[in-house]
This record gives structure tokens, C-alpha cells and sequence, in this order.
């Protein structure tokens, strides 16, 4: 016997139940139909949607999302070892850019943690983020019926935050870390009867 349907869904555009949330904006529906909940791996991918996780503290995710494709561009397609090697004039580059969000701490933040991610790889290997951020699965994702019932952090994004902030890792918070792990899949918070969670 299946799980019912949270009442808490939303009809799409096609008449699919999804997360209410992926209905706020049309650049949504695909986001969350396409990429949110589905797992990510390698270092590059994951420290992307780390590095973009960061950013979007504060802000609406929407903005990170429409301005994704300039940040690609601003952060050399988020090749830990090319941020690694920004200078100060790189700094200052990225601070002009209008494309993305211009906030010195965290675009300070995503050069240390390409330098902490490049040192990392270095002594484990380079699976090493992709490694960590997966060792921190829930054994078996819970069924959320209710939005309410989804966390803001978890025990293991506590865990993950502390783990990474011991490697030199910044901007790194539990709350973040959960919203990362849930966004790569690392987490299934799709509701229960979601069209994109049920694939």
C-alpha cells in the first residue's frame, strides 16, 4: 500500500502534484522538477551548490538561481583549483560584477573554501567532498507528509557543518548544510505524492 498524498501539495501547470514552494516562480517548476532532490555527485558539482548555498544566506534562493549562470562565469565554472589561485584582483573583479551577489564576506569565503576543498583533496583525495557530504546520508530519508514537518537542520547537517568547518570550510552553518543536502539529494524532503519524489 503506497503513502498518501500530502495534502500540503500544490497542482503544477500540468495538473501534477508537487512541493507547494516550486510554485512561486516559473523558474521553479523546473529547478525543483528537474535538479532539486536529485542526487549530485563530484567534488566540482557539489562544491558549486555548497558555494551557491552560501551566497543565497539571507537572500531569496530565486535570486540565486536566476543569476546561477553569471556565478559560473564569475567563479570559472567552480573548478576548486582555479578559485584556489584567485588574487586580489580577482577579488576585486568579482566585486564589480553585477551578475552576482557582490558581498565581500562571502565571496572571500568561496576562495578560502576552494583553498580548504584543494588542500582537502589533496590529503584524501578527489572524491573528498563528495565523500564527506555523502557519509552524512540519513540511513532512510523520513516521509514528509507536511511542510511543517520538514527541519530546518538535522543532526547529521550539524554534524556535516562541524565536520567542514574542521577542514577550514566558512559559511558553512547547519541550517546551510541542510539546505545543501536536501537540494543534492544527499536528503529526500520531496513530499510525499510529489511528482519529482517519486521517481
Amino acid at each position: 500500500m503506497g503513502v498518501a498524498p500530502s495534502p500540503d501539495l500544490a497542482l503544477g501547470p500540468d495538473g501534477r502534484g508537487r512541493c507547494p514552494w516550486a510554485l512561486g516562480a516559473a523558474d521553479y517548476v523546473d529547478y525543483h522538477d528537474q535538479e532539486w532532490g536529485r542526487p549530485v555527485h563530484g567534488d566540482q558539482q557539489i562544491f558549486e551548490r555548497l558555494t551557491l548555498e552560501s551566497f543565497q544566506s539571507g537572500l531569496s534562493w530565486l535570486t540565486i538561481l536566476r543569476k546561477r549562470p553569471a556565478f559560473r562565469t564569475a567563479f570559472a565554472d567552480f573548478d576548486p583549483v582555479a578559485i584556489a589561485s584567485f588574487t586580489d584582483l580577482d577579488r576585486e573583479r568579482l566585486m564589480g560584477d553585477v551578475g552576482i551577489v557582490r558581498n565581500r564576506a562571502k565571496v572571500n569565503a568561496a576562495i578560502s573554501n576552494a583553498r580548504a576543498l584543494v588542500t582537502f583533496q589533496d590529503e584524501v583525495g578527489s572524491s573528498a567532498l563528495e565523500d564527506l557530504f555523502w557519509s552524512y546520508s540519513p540511513q532512510e530519508s523520513p516521509t514528509r507528509h507536511r511542510l511543517t514537518e520538514i527541519p530546518a537542520q538535522t543532526p547529521e547537517s550539524q554534524a556535516l557543518a562541524k565536520a567542514l568547518k574542521r577542514r577550514g570550510f566558512v559559511f558553512v552553518g547547519p541550517t546551510t548544510m541542510y539546505a545543501a543536502m536536501q537540494a543534492m539529494g544527499v536528503v529526500n524532503d520531496h513530499l510525499s505524492g510529489c511528482m519529482a519524489g517519486t521517481d
